[in-house]
């Protein structure tokens, strides 16, 4: 297995869609699937790029298949590979702001840059991508992927067209015709109605899909992980 395919192995793994890779690193969209198909190696500039944006991934493993794929599992190991330093501490124990929707000074609280509310607690997992926020789903948009009191991790991102990835989970806040202020957890897809216009969509199968002009989104953040506590009495 070729270095490029082992990187296609960590995507998979972690979730991550090539195309959404490619666009973070300003890489030509279908870069990755070209260089697989043309000769199997991925560039020195390219390999720079992945260990810059996946903090976890192992060099090592990466460029010969030795080791584990991930940092931080353990490996005795005599190999003098040495790419990069280890990821920041701070970086696997950030501490991720847990919100009550129902006590927000406004639906847009959780989006500003400066957000001065007051959270429940915190939350922290190790590797955790950089999230913003958290908030509990309060609603069955999302069943059965997500059901209410689902614990929902978000890295808020600019309400522009240009910053949505096509068919991901977004946070979206909003205000309709009559001036009411939502917020939602949808699927986010292009619209039939032309490039200024959204289609928000649910899991939920009862739930409609509805077209929005980009205007009427006041804030947008991308789910980046959730969380389901299950009780037991």
């Amino acid at each position: 297995m070729k270095a490029i395919e082992r990187f296609y192995q960590y995507l998979e793994y972690k979730g991550i869609k090539p195309t959404r890779f490619e666009k973070d690193c300003g890489l030509s969209n279908g870069y990755l699937g070209t260089q697989l198909k043309r000769n199997g190696t991925l560039g020195e500039d390219v390999l720079n790029k992945i260990i810059d944006n996946c903090r976890d991934i192992n060099p090592v493993w990466l460029l010969s298949g030795q080791e584990t794929m991930l940092k931080n599992i353990p490996y005795e190991t005599n190999s003098d590979i040495n790419f990069v330093s280890e990821e920041p501490a701070e970086y696997n124990k950030q501490l991720v702001p847990l919100y009550d929707i129902k006590t927000l000074s406004s639906a847009e609280a959780l989006f500003k840059d400066t957000n001065k509310e007051t959270p429940l607690g915190h939350i922290t997992i190790p590797n955790l991508p950089k999230c913003d926020g958290a908030i509990y789903a309060s609603s069955d948009s999302m069943y059965p992927l997500l059901k209410s009191g689902d614990i929902i991790l978000y890295k808020k991102i600019a309400a522009t067209i240009e910053n949505i990835y096509w068919g991901e989970m977004y946070l979206v806040s909003l205000i309709n015709d009559d001036q009411d202020e939502f917020i939602m957890l949808k699927w986010i897809h292009k619209s039939e109605k032309g490039d200024e216009f959204i289609t928000l969509s649910s899991e939920n199968k009862h739930h409609q899909p509805k077209d929005f002009n980009i205007t009427a989104i006041k804030g947008l953040a991308l789910v980046k992980a959730s969380i389901r506590i299950n009780e037991v009495y």
